[in-house]
């Protein structure tokens, strides 16, 4: 029998390993810990990291609610070379959430940030592409970006990676954004 493949292992892609971030890691973040979030992660973790706490306590309490997501939620975006954390990148939930039905039916969202200092350098298309290239070997068929219409850099990567406009919502907490689809694969 194969072996099963490991679900809370990083995703590697040319330069950069995307490391799922667990449960002690996020509560470390939250209590301003950055040594041991750093050890925690094996990288060097810029301050921008620690500006962000709203999506760490949403992740943390994914996590509580059900330990087995950590495979499809956030995950550091770590320059392999240096070992430095660069952003985050990640998955809204597992495949197959009901508000994707529309769009992206059995698919995925993603989401991603890369910190100002690393933007402009490809960073963000290479974390997107090792998402969608480790989903889709685990039979997810489609996938989904959400992104705000200010946001021409986010909306021109995904043009490049052949997502298209397929509508818009009123996202809570962002405001409104546009749905860019990928066609199945």
């Amino acid at each position: 029998m194969p072996n099963e493949p490991d679900l809370g292992a990083p995703i590697l892609t040319p330069r950069l390993e995307l490391v799922p971030l667990t449960l002690a890691f996020l509560e470390v973040s939250l209590a301003d810990d950055r040594m041991a979030a750093a050890a925690l992660l094996g990288a060097s973790i810029p301050p921008d990291w620690f500006d962000d706490r709203s999506i760490m306590g949403i992740r943390r309490e994914d996590l509580h609610a059900d330990p087995g997501l950590l495979p499809w939620l956030m995950r550091a975006i770590v320059r392999r070379d240096d070992r430095t954390m660069l952003g985050h990148c990640g998955f809204h939930g597992p495949p197959g959430m009901p508000h994707l039905e529309p769009h992206a039916p059995g698919g995925v969202e993603m989401g991603y940030t890369v910190f100002p200092a690393f933007r402009r350098q490809g960073y963000a298309s290479e974390a997107v592409r090792g998402l969608m290239g480790w989903a889709a070997a685990q039979g997810v068929p489609s996938f989904v970006l959400s992104i705000t219409p200010a946001n021409a850099p986010s909306q021109a990567i995904a043009r490049r990676l052949g997502f298209v406009l397929v509508g818009s919502h009123d996202d809570p907490e962002d405001g409104l954004e546009e749905i860019f689809a990928l066609p199945p694969l």
